[in-house]
């Protein structure tokens, strides 16, 4: 038996949850007129640089993905270093944003989730987010106190996707119930899948700027998890 074939088919197993998971949130849609909104949060210390630059890829596809849908509204948030937090306006423009994120260089730190957290509660307060991605590999704060927060964010209205690289059994523990917390999904990925990545971010930028009903009109020629989706709805009103 392929040594690969056990961690491949539980990859895979979350993905499909993840998948269900977003299928049953509610069908949220953006306002008349109003663009989706989306905080992109992301590990930037030092182990994460490979991730990052792929991230600033990917950013040009979800924007791609919902302009049929009134576009989408996305911060970019990240921590580095000694206790460096920072946070973008609200953007609309793919080149702004990809300008931002390429300017930005990893720097060795701790972690700091409980920040990104508190900033995005911060940030629905003033005008509904659509959604929370958050992506990295590794978590090093109080877990409860981490919970606590995402719960205020399920109370909230504001849906935490929590993508984690690699397999670090406690952050992989830790982003689960925060995403159960906050209502939103967990799933896992590595540069290897970076298609999957991909995917799965479309699936949100598409949730955020349309819900439900925008992700069962994703074509179904579509590669990976957006196609899985759409199949789990078809049938479905």
């Amino acid at each position: 038996m392929n040594d690969r074939s056990v961690p491949d088919r539980a990859k895979r197993a979350d993905v499909a949850a993840f998948l269900r998971k977003v299928e049953s949130l509610p069908a949220v849609r953006a306002g008349s007129g109003r663009r989706g909104r989306l905080l992109f949060a992301i590990d930037a210390t030092a182990s994460r640089q490979p991730t990052w630059d792929r991230a600033c890829f990917l950013t040009g596809h979800m924007f791609e993905a919902t302009r049929g849908l009134g576009g989408l509204s996305m911060s970019l948030c990240y921590y580095r270093g000694y206790g460096e937090f920072a946070a973008t306006p609200w953007l609309s423009d793919t080149d702004e944003l990809t300008r931002r994120m390429t300017g930005v260089s990893c720097l060795g730190g701790q972690t700091q989730i409980a920040r990104v957290l508190r900033h995005a509660a911060a940030e629905t307060r003033k005008e509904r987010i659509n959604a929370l991605v958050f992506v990295g590999d590794a978590v090093e704060e109080d877990i409860d106190r981490l919970a606590h927060l995402a719960g205020e964010l399920g109370m909230l209205g504001c849906p935490g996707f929590f993508f984690q690289e690699g397999g670090e059994p406690l952050a992989a523990r830790t982003f689960r119930e925060l995403a159960r917390l906050s209502g939103g999904a967990y799933a896992p990925f590595d540069l290897s899948s970076a298609d999957m990545l991909r995917e799965l971010l479309t699936a949100v930028a598409v949730y955020a700027a349309g819900g439900r009903e925008a992700l069962a009109r994703l074509p179904p020629s579509r590669a990976g998890a957006a196609a899985l989706l759409t199949h789990q709805l078809s049938g479905r009103r």
